[in-house]
């Protein structure tokens, strides 16, 4: 017997549905540095910024994400 026939069948390819980013559409909220309760939402209980494979956040509104994180950390 061959190994892949042991498993009892054929494996059926996994396709996980992409999530669309939540700053893109009509009444998408604004990225903005002062809305700390939203930025909240992007940073890990350690205070690092989490990555946009988890968030699923668009490239451009991560790096608008990041910059407005770093620049709410530096006004306090």
């Amino acid at each position: 017997m061959s190994e892949a026939s042991s498993s009892g069948g054929a494996r059926r390819p996994f396709n996980r549905r992409r999530k669309s980013c939540p700053f893109t559409g009509p009444n998408a909220p604004k990225i903005d540095y002062k809305d700390t309760r939203l930025l909240q939402r992007y940073i890990s209980e350690r205070g690092k910024i989490v990555p946009s494979r988890i968030t699923a956040v668009s490239q451009k509104k991560q790096r608008e994400l990041a910059k407005a994180i770093k620049r709410a950390r530096f006004i306090g």
